[in-house]
């Protein structure tokens, strides 16, 4: 241990958090590099000194992490000359004559090699305000700067400090850029996974509506939305998560070319071959698709996980407006035009309707039974129609609700209109649409038990009312009545 008794520098005010700051920076020990040791030349060559040091104050030692003209790569704390430096930041430390400072006259460093004669050392100071080390130039012989060599030493040290801070900044992009990396495959796994399932749940659910095994059907669609649940939820969950780490990167670049728009030519080799301003406008834009996307299928398993909730053997509370907008989510990809078929317009004009004690599930098969046969009659008579009637022909299912509210009796009901302006029905068919097993589709396409099931939910389980009133060429309406 060399001891300098009084002369060995004290430690500054609030060196904890200022060894902290230095840490930060996860600089010490790391190899040469030529961004700081370009800085170190210059300052020799402006300052014409045989010496120039990039010098850190760790706890107990100075440590170079650029050198002109010394091999040494750290000293003790205790004969630093830059320990001395940097109890204040604000100045400009200058030793013309080390033997004739008493801070310095027994030194090591000047009564033995490298035998300091001249020092000064330029404080680097962090943006918040901690002095971590110096850019320093030594000399074995007295001397003096001019004022523009002084000015010079101070510019290129703030350069040091500029070169630390990208540094920082560097790894703080890599880093964000290796966990959105990971946040991406792992969403781009979920997505592929959720995309499969959703479309074997399409390809299952149109096969089940064709057939009409409604009651196979809720429990199916139970068992496969839970299982989108959990891709979906993972999805959802990071979302924040990404966009949190797309604004922190984002931002961080803006910073980065806002004060550093000369890059470094490797960084601009990089930035030019992946397209850096490109990706910086168009990342937003795909997470926003993707967010969209999540949005609409996390819509889509409620929805899904609503229509086929079970009954519970009693009335519970419903709102028949939510089931019948989950009904037509579900049959989205039917009302969507298609090479073969154009798109079917649905239009809305929903009543004020009190929430309803009624079989939400059941009430969901009829309305399953009632709107895919629409869908299925407008289909029909798209097929018929010729193209130049088909232009001038808007596929259309409307949906009107309303509250009956009689004047002698505080109880009232709900009316639900589903028609469409398909081709319509023949009466001598009409009186037959509620009889078990009777229909008109081809084999194969149904058993004939849907309006029939349905008949039974609506009049014999609720004790309402459902009727089918029907005009050839002009389209179908069926009447549906629930009492309160």
């Amino acid at each position: 241990m060399v001891e300098l008794d009084l002369n060995s520098p004290s430690l500054p005010n609030g060196e904890f958090a200022r060894v902290e700051a230095l840490q930060r920076y996860k600089i010490l020990d790391t190899p040469p590099e030529i961004a700081f040791d370009d800085l170190t030349a210059l300052a020799a060559s402006f300052c014409n000194t045989p010496i120039a040091l990039v010098s850190l104050v760790d706890t107990h030692r100075q440590w170079f992490k650029s050198k002109v003209g010394l091999t040494a790569t750290e000293t003790p704390r205790e004969i630093a000359f830059c320990a001395h430096a940097i109890q204040q930041p604000d100045t400009l430390l200058v030793v013309p004559n080390a033997l004739e400072d008493e801070r310095f006259a027994s030194n090591p460093l000047v009564t033995s090699a490298p035998h300091i004669r001249f020092y000064a050392g330029a404080v680097l100071v962090t943006p918040d305000g901690f002095p971590l080390g110096t850019l320093c130039v030594i000399d074995r012989v007295p001397r003096y700067l001019s004022l523009e060599q002084r000015q010079s030493l101070q510019a290129l040290s703030r350069q040091v400090i500029s070169q630390l801070e990208l540094r920082i900044n560097l790894t703080r992009v890599k880093r964000t850029t290796i966990q959105l990396k990971g946040v991406a495959k792992a969403l781009h796994r979920s997505n592929q996974h959720l995309s499969q399932t959703l479309c074997e749940l399409k390809h299952t659910q149109s096969q089940l509506i064709q057939t009409e095994k409604m009651s196979g059907l809720g429990q199916l669609i139970a068992g496969i939305a839970h299982q989108i649940n959990n891709p979906i939820t993972f999805i959802h969950g990071n979302i924040p998560h990404i966009q949190s780490y797309i604004q922190d990167l984002l931002e961080l670049l803006s910073l980065y070319q806002q004060h550093h728009p000369k890059l470094h030519p490797e960084i601009q080799q990089k930035a030019e071959e992946i397209d850096l301003n490109f990706l910086i406008e168009d990342l937003p834009k795909v997470f926003s698709s993707v967010e969209v996307g999540t949005t609409r299928i996390h819509q889509l398993v409620r929805s899904l996980q609503n229509f086929s909730r079970k009954d519970q053997g009693k009335k519970e509370p419903a709102d028949i407006h939510k089931a019948i907008d989950d009904t037509l989510l579900i049959l989205e990809h039917r009302l969507q035009a298609r090479a073969e078929q154009p798109g079917i317009r649905v239009v809305k004009e929903y009543g004020n309707l009190p929430i309803v004690e009624c079989y939400a599930g059941s009430l969901n098969q009829v309305f399953m039974n009632i709107l895919s046969n629409a869908v299925d009659a407008l289909e029909q008579a798209s097929e018929m129609r010729s193209s130049s009637k088909l232009e001038q022909h808007c596929n259309t299912i409307t949906i009107r609700t309303e509250l009956q509210q009689p004047a002698k009796s505080k109880k009232g009901s709900i009316l639900i209109r589903i028609s469409d302006n398909g081709l319509g029905i023949p009466k001598a068919i009409v009186r037959r649409i509620f009889d078990p097993f009777f229909t008109t589709k081809p084999v194969g396409k149904g058993t004939g038990l849907g309006l029939s099931i349905s008949y039974e939910i609506v009049v014999e389980k609720h004790g309402g009312r459902l009727n089918c009133f029907s005009e050839p060429g002009r389209g179908t309406v069926f009447w549906i009545e629930i009492p309160l």
